[in-house]
């Protein structure tokens, strides 16, 4: 058989990387002629450090210099957290698969064996998100919530120096990279909902290309794909972002889909929630009841307020 070489861009990060060569591996396993290069880049969101998510976080945030390459042809996939991934595409571009979901949680890095009730009081803990802000102040508000940016072992690192006392990064990427090393918690739904797509890995290629989506469709993870659909179309009907305290979850149970939605202000001080089933072939419809069910809830004045919030 013909040896196909496939192209794929990625960000530069050491996780970026890790799923990259993780998607080709996978690959691979069902086509074992493919060969692969790849096209790691430096993506808007990896620049702008000093610059709060929330302002800086346009659509493409993290995957608009791929999605260059892809529309240039030169690359022929882009791999992505699903998180990361803006709700809509560039003209030609799209989603061919969705890989098996990882652990979606929320885990909070310490100094020493505990959890968030056994923080210090006003303890510094660092993180970008406004989602994990809102949740986190609303289980203490006593705490000391400082902006943090840059790849997961700078992150680290900066634990490491003590310039905080705890950290919250996503499950997914500390296992993918085995990181262990330091004392953890990790949250449940009912504590921190995760963020959107967390814990799943997207593969973005030309809609045109038939070849390459020929070799994506056994990555794609049809159970998976549903929980996302209904949370991205949760996301669409609030006029969401990854950068505003939005989360939502779906499981599947047989073929009931269940979807988990929470919209917050950024004080911790409100925390808007619905929960509602439907059959999984009603994803799109259960992401945008679950929204409007939230906007009923006054959703809409909370977004508003986060979206003109300095950190």
């Amino acid at each position: 058989m013909k040896q196909i070489i496939l192209r794929i861009a990625t960000r530069k990060s050491a996780l970026a990387l890790w799923q990259a060569h993780w998607v080709a591996a996978r690959l691979q396993e069902h086509h074992p002629h493919l060969k692969f290069e790849f096209l790691a880049l430096v993506t808007s969101g990896d620049k702008q450090l000093k610059h709060p998510l929330n302002k800086v976080g346009g659509k493409g945030l993290f995957t608009k210099e791929l999605e260059e390459a892809l529309l240039q042809n030169k690359a022929d996939i882009a791999v992505h957290s699903m998180k990361d991934v803006p709700l809509s595409f560039p003209e030609d571009l799209g989603l061919g698969a969705i890989c098996q979901r990882e652990n979606p949680a929320d885990t909070l890095l310490m100094h020493s064996i505990g959890d968030w009730k056994t923080l210090p009081l006003h303890a510094r803990v660092g993180t970008a998100s406004l989602r994990r802000r809102s949740q986190l102040l609303a289980l203490r508000p006593d705490l000391n919530i400082i902006p943090l940016r840059g790849n997961l072992q700078t992150r680290c690192k900066k634990l490491e120096e003590k310039e905080y006392e705890a950290i919250i990064l996503a499950a997914a990427g500390l296992e993918r990279l085995q990181i262990h090393q330091y004392p953890q918690y990790v949250f449940s739904p009912e504590e921190m909902l995760p963020a959107i797509g967390q814990g799943a890995l997207g593969i973005e290629c030309r809609l045109s290309d038939a070849g390459t989506l020929a070799l994506l469709e056994p990555l794609d993870h049809l159970e998976t794909s549903d929980c996302i659909q209904a949370e991205r179309s949760m996301n669409a009907a609030l006029n969401g972002g990854c950068q505003i305290p939005i989360a939502g979850f779906a499981e599947l149970n047989s073929e009931i889909l269940t979807l988990k939605g929470l919209v917050a202000d950024v004080h911790g001080h409100t925390l808007l929630k619905h929960q509602q089933s439907a059959h999984k072939s009603q994803a799109l419809v259960l992401g945008q009841q679950v929204a409007h069910a939230l906007l009923a809830q006054g959703a809409e004045d909370l977004l508003e307020q986060a979206r003109r919030y300095e950190l």
